[in-house]
């Protein structure tokens, strides 16, 4: 497929308003698909250039999409980022700048600024080979040689190619194309069942894989299986109450809240790995879990558990656990500076075989037998006043509160739902993105004051409010650090942000507003903490904030 009729198809999807018609129309393209195309295709239409459980990240920040425009164009930097800030999309701007270029090329005007790159049709594996290997490039020396491949890509885009190729650089294609999307097209293109496409997905975290194995049809879904060091989405939990949980399922299995870090724990051989909720491999930074994970079992597993810090046996806050989760150099130092402790209470492969489709019963059986240490104490029981005397030691002890889980229910990849439910003292708080800040006065005023945050819609970002309270001066510097490379406009004291970080906020409760586009504000809204363990696509969604709201109302 050449990079032009993908731009077209992007071009056509986004201004589909119905979901149902946006799924016929993608489907009708995948069916016509070659094996080579199919996958890039379809990570590439959700806006992804890598499937979430590969080691490859593109790691292109807007400054280097900056440079590379203002390289090929008759402009200064500034002029680049003021045609962003004009359009609010750097897809929108890169089109107009690179339409400019074209009418100053047919007139002549600007024989003198063309650069001496070669110039090629683009096409769609031709783009991905490009960026995958600037994903495999390192260190700071890698910086020119990255300019320079996006540099001509940018040299051989058409306006329409270079609008959706911006975007493809900032993986937020903005075209609405979520998961569940893709997988309804999958099924229906191939013909195959959405339900043995879904399973698949949780198995591999791949949805170009599974695109590729519905077309040869239902029984390569069927044999598809987890792999050891090929992690996968963690399960996830809603806020319950002990009282519901017992109400409707009778006995469940009740668990501490740890306040730390989940960590995903792979082990095939003498070979072990551990990733981050947002699938990085940490292993690196956490050589002491690893060695104790290790002497754990003796088994190939694949285990779900919690990282957490330390001191005098008692847990320390979860930004604590952070700075070992970031750690790069220095790990001995800190290693020494910060004790960590794991503790394990699922998994999902055991010597070959994939775990998750039996009931959590069955997986602790099997945990308990495969792992002899490290493993989360747990209670089974009906009786909300056991529980409750479990709940307050959790909350005695240090930690958040309690897990309550669904004896009979499957292990659910990258799920949120009933069958696991978070107890936590009566504090509100929402994972939103940032999406935008505004510079603050004073003393302040070299950093960002307040921040804009977001739900996520359909695969888009929906503004919910600002937050401007609970931050520390030290807090704000770090952010900034943080933030900095990623401004993607500025106009006056607002900026833009290319969203990547998850705040986690307090709120007293929730309002109907036509300020903000998700038609929802946060009243009195307080930072609580980053969550760089998670990735915006875990944020709150906006159906979630419709039932919050709901719920606040009865």
């Amino acid at each position: 497929m050449q990079f032009a009729e993908f731009a077209r198809i992007c071009e056509h999807v986004e201004g589909i308003p119905g979901r149902l018609e946006m799924i016929e129309e993608i489907s009708r393209v995948l069916s016509a698909l070659d094996t080579v195309d199919l996958p890039i295709f379809v990570q590439f239409v959700t806006g992804k250039i890598f499937p979430d459980w590969s080691p490859l990240k593109l790691g292109i920040g807007p400054n280097l999409l900056f440079d590379a425009i203002t390289l090929i164009v008759d402009g200064t930097r500034s002029d680049v980022i003021a045609e962003i800030t004009r359009k609010g999309d750097v897809g929108l701007a890169v089109q107009a700048i690179l339409e400019r270029k074209k009418v100053l090329k047919r007139s002549g005007q600007n024989a003198t600024i063309q650069t001496s790159l070669f110039t090629r049709e683009l096409d769609l594996a031709g783009v991905f080979r490009d960026l995958e290997k600037i994903a495999r490039m390192g260190g700071k020396s890698s910086q020119q040689e990255k300019l320079s491949i996006i540099q001509n890509l940018f040299q051989s885009a058409s306006p329409l190619e270079g609008r959706y190729l911006a975007r493809l650089l900032m993986e937020d294609l903005r075209i609405g194309v979520g998961e569940g999307t893709m997988r309804d097209a999958i099924a229906r293109a191939f013909s195959v069942d959405s339900s043995l496409v879904e399973h698949a997905y949780q198995a591999r975290n791949d949805l170009g894989e599974v695109a590729r194995l519905a077309r040869i049809g239902e029984d390569a879904l069927k044999e598809v299986h987890i792999m050891p060091f090929h992690p996968v989405k963690m399960m996830l939990a809603q806020q319950g109450t002990i009282d519901g949980a017992i109400g409707e399922n009778g006995a469940v299995a009740a668990e501490f809240k740890y306040d730390g870090s989940r960590f995903q724990f792979h082990k095939a051989g003498s070979q072990c790995r551990i990733y981050s909720r947002k699938l990085e491999d940490v292993t690196d930074a956490l050589p002491d879990i690893l060695e104790e994970l290790n002497a754990a079992t003796t088994h190939d597993v694949i285990l779900d558990g919690e990282v957490i810090a330390e001191k005098d046996g008692k847990p320390l806050p979860f930004q604590t656990v952070l700075r070992r989760f970031r750690r790069k150099y220095g790990v001995d130092e800190m290693k020494r500076e910060v004790m960590m402790r794991p503790f394990v209470f699922d998994i999902l492969y055991l010597d070959g075989e994939t775990l998750i489709d039996l009931p959590l019963q069955e997986r602790r059986s099997r945990l308990e037998s495969a792992v002899h240490t490290h493993i989360t104490p747990q209670l089974v029981s009906g009786d909300p006043r056991e529980v409750d005397r479990m709940y307050r030691e959790s909350l005695s002890s240090g930690h958040e509160g309690l897990m309550v889980k669904i004896l009979s229910s499957p292990y659910t990849p990258g799920i949120r739902g009933k069958n696991w439910q978070k107890i936590k003292p009566s504090v509100d708080t929402l994972d939103l993105a940032v999406i935008g800040a505004e510079w603050g006065e004073g003393k302040r005023a070299h950093l960002f004051g307040s921040f804009l945050l977001a739900c996520q819609d359909q695969g888009e970002f929906a503004a919910l409010g600002k937050v401007a309270t609970g931050f520390s001066d030290e807090q704000l510097a770090e952010m900034y650090d943080l933030l900095k490379d990623h401004m993607l406009s500025e106009s006056g004291k607002e900026v833009q942000l290319e969203p990547f970080l998850v705040f986690e906020v307090g709120y007293s409760e929730i309002q109907e507003s036509p300020n903000y586009e998700s038609g929802y504000a946060l009243r009195f809204p307080r930072f609580i903490r980053i969550r760089d363990d998670k990735a915006t696509s875990e944020i709150e969604t906006l159906d979630g904030i419709r039932d919050r709201y709901r719920q606040q109302k009865k």
